[in-house]
C-alpha cells in the first residue's frame, strides 16, 4: 500500500514538473485564453490559516463547478414545490392533502415542503447561487475587459511545441511575408499585430463574452424572480353576467401578495362582464369539449378612463398597465326568488354554484339572512342546499348529473332548512356550504325532508305557510385571476440572454495563430505558422491549413530546396494528437506529440 502511495505521489510530482516546464516555455502565448480562475487542489495546497481557508472557500464557491451544482440543486429543490400543494397557492388544497396523508404530513412540515419557495433551505441555495454568480462574474469581467484592451501575446520561442504547426521556405523577404500575413489576418477578422519577427493574431473573443452574458443573464433571472415573488399580487374574482369589478382590495374573493407588496400600488382599473359565451362540441369523441370559451367585457383604465370593449379568452388575458386579467373558470348561477308567508319577496339573486364535473354539474348553498319572517312574524333565516344540472337526462334516466355542459335542460334540486345560519357569530364560513348544525329541515306531508326538483319558472312551497322559493332562470358566471407580476420582462430578457450566451460559449472557438518569418542561414526566408486553441478542436488544423494555403499563395515555396516540397505542392499542417501539457491552465493538459521538435 505504501509503495502505491509513493508511486502516485511521484507521478503527480513528475506531472507538475512537466506543467512548469511547458508553461515556462510558452510563456504568455498560452495564457489568458479564458478568464476562468485556476483550480486549486487540496492535495497541492500548503498549510493554511483562517484567511487562507476563507480564500480557498471563496474560490470554490465562485467556481463554475459549484455554480452548476447550486443551479442543479435549485432545480431539484423546485420539484417538491411542483408536486406538493403550496400554502402560497392554495391553502385549502394543502389542508386537504394534510387530512389525506397524516403519516407524511409531519415530515413534510419539518422539511417545509408546504412552503418550498420561502423555506430556509431553498432560500440558502438561492442566495449561495446568487453570490457564486456575482463572485464569478465580477473578476472575470475585469479580466475580459483587460484582454480586449491588450494585444495578442507574442510568439513563443519554439512554435513546434504548439498543437498545430506548419513551415516552408520562400524567396520572399521576411518583412514582405509578415506584412502579407498581417493583412491576411486582419481581413479574416483576427486581432493582429507584429511582435518582433512574428505576427500574432487572435480570434474568438465572443466565446468569453457569451460565457459572461450567460452568467449575467442568470443573475438577471434570479433578481427578476426574487422581485416578482416579493412584489407580486394575485387575486381571484367570480363575476356573474352584468356585474363588475374594481381593482381594490375589498373587491377580491381571495387575495395573496408578496411580503413587500403595498396595497396602494394596485393598478386602478375596472371592468364589467357583459356576457360569457361558451359553445361545446355536440357530437363525436370530443363531445362536450369547449369550442368557444370567452368573456366579453367593458373595461376602463384609471378612475375616469374611457370605457373600452374587449374579449378575454383562455391564455389571452386583458392587460392593463402591467396587471393581467385571466379567464380561468365558468359556471352557472340559478336566479331564485324567495317569498315569506305573506307573499312578500325577501330575496332575489343569481346564486353562483361550483362545478363538480366537466359537464358543469354544480352544487352550492342559497342563504337568506335578512328580511325573512316566519308565519308568526318572527325573524328567521333560511338555507337551501342546491344541486344544479344544466342538461338533465330526465326522470328515471340515471342519476342527477348533467349530460352536457350547455344549459339545454336546466334543473335545480333543492332541500330547505330554517334556523340560524351561523353568520352572526362573526366567524368566516364558506359561501358555497350550508352549516345546518343550528337549523331544522323543512318536512314534507309524509314527514320526510322536503326536497324538490325545479324547472325554470317552477316554485317549491314551504310547509306551514313558511313561504316559497322560485327557480326564476339561469345566469352564467366567469371567474378571473387578476395578477401583477413585476419584472416579468426582465425574466424573459434574462432567459433569452442566457440561451444566446450559452450558444456563443459552446460554438465559438477561441484561438491564436502566429506567423514567424526569419531569414535562414542560407539566405532563404523560413516561414513558420502555428495555432493554439482554448480546447481541442478539429477545426483548428483546418483553419490553420486554410491560412497557410492563402499565405503560401502570397509567399510561395522556394523551388528546388533539398528536403522541402516543390513549388506545385502546398504546406502540410502537422496537428499533434493533443495540446502540450501546461500550455495554459484552461486549454492544455497533455504531453506534446512525439517528434514535435524534430
Amino acid at each position: 500500500m505504501s509503495n502505491t502511495k509513493t508511486n502516485a505521489a511521484d507521478e503527480r510530482e513528475r506531472a507538475n514538473q512537466r506543467e512548469r516546464e511547458n508553461a515556462a516555455e510558452l510563456g504568455a502565448a498560452g495564457s489568458q485564453l479564458s478568464t476562468a480562475p485556476l483550480e486549486e487542489s487540496l492535495a497541492t495546497l500548503p498549510a493554511m490559516g483562517v484567511i487562507g481557508w476563507a480564500r480557498w472557500f471563496w474560490r470554490q464557491l465562485t467556481s463554475m463547478r459549484v455554480a452548476l451544482i447550486l443551479l442543479f440543486l435549485l432545480s431539484l429543490g423546485a420539484i417538491p414545490g411542483s408536486l406538493i400543494p403550496q400554502n402560497s397557492v392554495d391553502e385549502l388544497k394543502v389542508q386537504t392533502f394534510k387530512d389525506a396523508h397524516t403519516t407524511v404530513t409531519p415530515i413534510y412540515e419539518k422539511l417545509q415542503f408546504f412552503d418550498v419557495y420561502s423555506s430556509v433551505w431553498f432560500s440558502a441555495i438561492y442566495i449561495l447561487l446568487f453570490i457564486s454568480l456575482i463572485g464569478c462574474i465580477v473578476p472575470r469581467t475585469g479580466q475580459f475587459i483587460g484582454q480586449l484592451r491588450s494585444r495578442p501575446p507574442g510568439a513563443p520561442k519554439r512554435l513546434t511545441r504548439l498543437p498545430v504547426y506548419t513551415t516552408w521556405r520562400t524567396e520572399a523577404e521576411p518583412e514582405q511575408v509578415r506584412e502579407a500575413a498581417l493583412a491576411m489576418m486582419r481581413k479574416r477578422r483576427y486581432r493582429a499585430h507584429t511582435a518582433g519577427d512574428a505576427v500574432a493574431a487572435e480570434k474568438g473573443y465572443l466565446r468569453e463574452a457569451g460565457n459572461l452574458v450567460f452568467h449575467i443573464a442568470l443573475i438577471v433571472m434570479l433578481v427578476a424572480f426574487a422581485t416578482g415573488q416579493l412584489f407580486k399580487s394575485e387575486g381571484g374574482k367570480l363575476i356573474v353576467d352584468g356585474d363588475g369589478f374594481s381593482n381594490t382590495l375589498t373587491q377580491y374573493d381571495d387575495f395573496k401578495s408578496g411580503s413587500l407588496f403595498d396595497t396602494d400600488s394596485l393598478v386602478p382599473f375596472s371592468f364589467t362582464l357583459d356576457k360569457f359565451v361558451g359553445t361545446y362540441e355536440r357530437s363525436g369523441p370530443q363531445i362536450g369539449t369547449p369550442r368557444k370559451y370567452e368573456a366579453h367585457v367593458t373595461y376602463s383604465e384609471g378612475a375616469y378612463g374611457k370605457p373600452k370593449k374587449t374579449v378575454i379568452k383562455v391564455n389571452e388575458p386583458l392587460v392593463v398597465d402591467g396587471s393581467k386579467v385571466y379567464l380561468i373558470g365558468h359556471g352557472y348561477a340559478p336566479v331564485v326568488s324567495v317569498k315569506d308567508g305573506k307573499g312578500k319577496e325577501v330575496y332575489r339573486s343569481a346564486v353562483p354554484l361550483l362545478p363538480i364535473d366537466s359537464n358543469v354539474t354544480s352544487t352550492g348553498a342559497i342563504k337568506v339572512m335578512d328580511g325573512y319572517k316566519d308565519r308568526s312574524g318572527k325573524r328567521d333565516q333560511l338555507g337551501f342546499q342546491a344541486f344544479f344540472v344544466p342538461t338533465f337526462a330526465g326522470s328515471g334516466k340515471g342519476t342527477m348529473f348533467s349530460q352536457f355542459p350547455a344549459a339545454d335542460f336546466p334543473v335545480l334540486a333543492l332541500n330547505g332548512f330554517h334556523g340560524s345560519l351561523g353568520v352572526d357569530s362573526g366567524l368566516p364560513q364558506n359561501v358555497y356550504q350550508l352549516n345546518t348544525s343550528k337549523m331544522k329541515a323543512f318536512k314534507d306531508s309524509k314527514g320526510g325532508q322536503l326536497k324538490q326538483r325545479l324547472l325554470p319558472g317552477e316554485t317549491m312551497k314551504l310547509p306551514d305557510g313558511a313561504g316559497s322559493i322560485t327557480f326564476v332562470g339561469v345566469e352564467q358566471w366567469a371567474s378571473f385571476q387578476i395578477s401583477h407580476q413585476p419584472a416579468g420582462g426582465w425574466a424573459l430578457t434574462g432567459a433569452i440572454g442566457a440561451i444566446a450566451g450559452l450558444a456563443g460559449s459552446l460554438f465559438i472557438q477561441r484561438r491564436r495563430v502566429w506567423v514567424r518569418a526569419v531569414r535562414g542561414a542560407d539566405g532563404v526566408t523560413v516561414v513558420e505558422m502555428a495555432g493554439l486553441g482554448r480546447s481541442e478542436s478539429a477545426k483548428l488544423p483546418e483553419e490553420l491549413a486554410d491560412l497557410a494555403v492563402t499565405l503560401n499563395g502570397l509567399a510561395p515555396m522556394a523551388p528546388d530546396t533539398p528536403g522541402e516540397p516543390g513549388p506545385a505542392e502546398e504546406p502540410v499542417v502537422a496537428a499533434a494528437p493533443t495540446a502540450p501539457d501546461g500550455a495554459s491552465a484552461e486549454a492544455l493538459s497533455e504531453e506534446p506529440a512525439e517528434g514535435a521538435e524534430k
